[in-house]
């Protein structure tokens, strides 16, 4: 691929969370700072909620991560299961194992029991649940019971939820507004700002780098604007237009990112808003007129392998 052309170790964009590149931009160090006061303040019940692909996944990893060495973690990333099972899957990761076939009440006394022996080591448990969105209606009831394992003084187990906007439609509904209630905190992540993009993208371009003799300044200024102006600031799609950025580059074998790259790139991605509309200053004639579709236009529009392979980038 381009990681000797961009003197790389690693691929800078990847969409998978890696904590290694995780990047504090005002947003997610805010919603960070937030869990982490009120985790270490003994709060029992947080709550994240944030658009696809704005870093919530990464965001839950960098909170375990910074809390590893003073609580006892668990995570638990696909919530879409039955009540039990979700009793289950917290025993797994507090590292307690128990049959299927195990009672719901018998589980809870034997969470209760492993609570209170991390409670009296002084040591605190803290559960993340990713993807709380997926949680369905009856299963909530278990996270209510959770909650109320507590000793006088402290909550024995800490939960914080991180899901999307729908996350917040649940919660909203009548039967559950039980668990609404017991939610102390609750932040919002939302996108990174457009100015933050150019840092973000030599940010990741630096973790990857094979050595400090690599560049950082591949994408042009105005690439980088043009990134966040389609991406609309929203990590997963930013990285995913980088990724398609450097390939072409390497395709012709060149050592910058240009508005170029930015718009093939982004003609070959879907669920990208084409803010600028760019293709359509490439013809002329207005569809209404010309008799020609706008899918037709579209296939006019080379595909980014076809234009790799022109350039000879992928032989």
């Amino acid at each position: 691929m381009y990681l000797k052309h961009f003197s790389l170790r690693e691929a800078p964009f990847s969409i998978t969370p890696d904590t290694a590149f995780f990047y504090p931009h005002e947003g997610a160090q805010a919603a960070l700072n937030t869990l982490l006061v009120a985790l270490r303040s003994g709060e029992g019940f947080l709550k994240v909620v944030g658009e696809v692909g704005c870093g919530k996944t990464v965001l839950c990893r960098q909170l375990l991560k910074t809390l590893q060495t003073e609580c006892v973690t668990a995570y638990i990333p696909n919530p879409d299961m039955e009540r039990t099972d979700l009793l289950l899957a917290l025993t797994r990761e507090l590292g307690v194992a128990l049959p299927a076939t195990t009672a719901r009440h018998q589980i809870l006394d034997v969470l209760q029991t492993c609570l209170l022996k991390h409670a009296q080591s002084g040591r605190r448990v803290v559960v993340c649940i990713d993807e709380a969105q997926a949680i369905p209606l009856k299963t909530v009831e278990s996270l209510r019971l959770l909650s109320n394992l507590e000793t006088e003084k402290r909550k024995l187990l800490q939960i914080v939820l991180l899901g999307q906007p729908e996350l917040d439609q649940k919660l909203a509904r009548p039967e559950i507004r039980q668990l609404l209630q017991r939610i102390t905190f609750s932040e919002y992540l939302g996108p990174m700002a457009a100015q933050r993009v150019p840092a973000y993208l030599a940010h990741r371009l630096a973790i990857a780098a094979r050595d400090d003799a690599t560049d950082l300044a591949v994408f042009e200024p105005r690439a980088a604007m043009a990134l966040a102006r389609h991406s609309r600031g929203v990590p997963r799609l930013l990285n995913v237009l980088a990724h398609k950025c450097l390939m072409l580059a390497y395709g012709e074998n060149r050592h910058r990112v240009t508005p170029r790259h930015v718009r093939l790139a982004v003609a070959d991605t879907g669920g990208v808003n084409a803010v600028e509309a760019w293709w359509h200053k490439a013809f002329s004639f207005p569809f209404a007129t010309s008799g020609v579709q706008p899918t037709q236009v579209l296939r006019v529009r080379p595909r980014l392998s076809n234009h790799l392979h022109t350039a000879g980038g992928l032989q």
